[in-house]
């Protein structure tokens, strides 16, 4: 049994180092690709909305060699005949060859952008080219840059990457053998103090192993598995929603953030002159900056929901009042959609947060704004029934697809990722609207028919002071 455990240990912990490493390596490549792709597509987008093609643009590209460092990029503008016009390389562009068989620009020129990674004999290195097809004016624009993946930082952690496998398989030996010493002698008494657990447990079927001593050990699990199990898988699904969360958080800050730094950088670097295009871009920067806050006063008002211990002022609120200030503050956002919004509220009366309350109904009744259609209406009926409150929120606007009301409260999913962001959405307003409801010990349900009807309604126990 020693020997068993001691091959097996250190046979699961060297493939679990070699895959671990592998995996890193190919997940680090194509997210390293895919970020310098994005970022050359996006520089070449905001570099085809400054260029004058009506004026001297050739000296605009002169300009864009003080901008644009080796680890930028070379810029290119190519007719769509493949004749390169211009170029911020060294090399003068009468010697260079047509380019109209390049796979960069052969995809631009049919589908917009393309992209390639090859050998340039130009510049005798290997390179990652982005093209696409001017908005702007009838040229491509292409931009590459030096790129050796992964391979540039290899080197530097090959070895640590040995040191790391060395250590681990020392320690694994040392682990494995003292292991194995020790398991087979406190089995037996182990098994003994846990026969002395009370209670009633669920039980588990489990197959008959080699060794007694295990067999043991599973009888006796047998009469704790209940607890147990849910008690792991509750830990588990608590830190894969915070490690998607966190991972989603983290991408929808990083996109307003790219953002902002793109505009920043091209009203530093003095490319662009005219003041209108200025003003357009510091709008831009502030509605980013709005964004993010936005998004982080969501992020925050969700932390602070699941923390269940965290302190809340709770008073008698009176929902005919917050519904009122709701529905004048949403006005404007109804007359600009041309819905119409009609309120049925009965007298009640809830102890509770109002600040929440507020967040609660005003995610839903906008949501029936946001997404309604011109001419559409938003009913909100209030009721007291059984010690509940009774809150519907119904519209007769676009509606929700089948396949996705099952997810409509998970934090950053969108229904419609185009028109949520356009009108301003975090991701993040029915889950805060689900978050709040639990924390009422009440419950949310939907209901809605495509381009019909959407119907929520929440139900919350009314207790405490009243």
């Amino acid at each position: 049994m020693r020997k068993a455990i001691f091959a097996k240990f250190l046979q699961v912990i060297l493939v679990v180092l070699f895959l671990s490493t592998f995996i890193f390596y190919i997940a680090s490549s194509s997210a390293l690709l895919k970020n310098s792709r994005k970022d050359m597509l996006y520089t070449l987008s905001a570099i085809d909305k400054v260029l004058d093609y009506n004026g001297n643009f050739m000296g605009e590209v002169d300009k864009l060699k003080t901008v644009l460092n080796e680890k930028q990029g070379r810029f290119t503008i190519i007719q769509m005949d493949g004749t390169v016009i211009a170029d911020t390389g060294d090399v003068p562009v009468s010697s260079l060859d047509n380019h109209s068989e390049r796979t960069e620009v052969k995809e631009a020129k049919e589908e917009g952008t393309g992209y390639s990674r090859r050998y340039s004999d130009t510049l005798k290195e290997n390179m990652l080219y982005v093209a696409i097809r001017s908005t702007e004016s009838d040229f491509i624009l292409r931009m590459a840059i030096p790129y050796t993946g992964m391979k540039e930082y290899l080197m530097l952690l090959l070895p640590a990457v040995w040191l790391t496998f060395l250590i681990a398989i020392m320690y694994s030996a040392f682990s494995a053998d003292n292991f194995a010493e020790s398991i087979t002698k406190p089995l037996k008494e182990i098994s003994q103090e846990m026969l002395k657990v009370k209670g009633d447990y669920t039980d588990l079927s489990f197959e008959t192993y080699q060794y007694p001593e295990i067999n043991i050990i599973a009888e006796t699990t047998t009469k704790m598995s209940k607890n147990v199990k849910e008690y792991l898988n509750q830990i588990d699904m608590e830190k894969q929603i915070r490690q998607e969360f966190f991972s989603n958080a983290s991408h929808e800050l990083k996109t307003p953030i790219t953002s902002v730094q793109g505009y920043a950088e091209l009203l530093e670097s003095g490319i662009i002159q005219e003041e209108g295009q200025k003003r357009d871009f510091l709008n831009r920067i502030k509605k980013e900056a709005a964004n993010m806050n936005n998004l982080i006063n969501d992020i925050l008002m969700i932390s602070r929901l699941e923390t269940k211990d965290a302190e809340v002022l709770k008073t008698n609120v009176r929902l005919s009042i917050v519904l009122d200030d709701i529905i004048e503050s949403i006005k404007p956002l109804a007359a600009s959609h041309e819905v119409l919004i009609h309120m049925d509220c009965k007298p009640v009366c809830i102890y509770a947060n109002t600040q929440q309350m507020k967040e609660l109904f005003g995610n839903l009744i906008s949501n029936a704004v946001k997404y309604n259609k011109p001419g559409g209406e938003v009913w909100v009926k209030v009721r007291e029934e059984d010690r509940n409150l009774i809150v519907q929120v119904k519209d007769n606007g676009v509606g929700i697809p089948k396949e996705s009301l099952s997810r409509i409260f998970e934090r950053f999913y969108r229904v419609d990722k185009g028109r949520s962001k356009k009108q301003g959405g975090t991701g993040l307003g029915l889950s805060i609207v689900k978050h709040i409801v639990n924390f009422y010990h009440g419950t949310i349900s939907v209901r809605s028919e495509l381009d019909k009807e959407t119907e929520f309604t929440v139900n919350i126990p009314i207790k405490g002071k009243v």
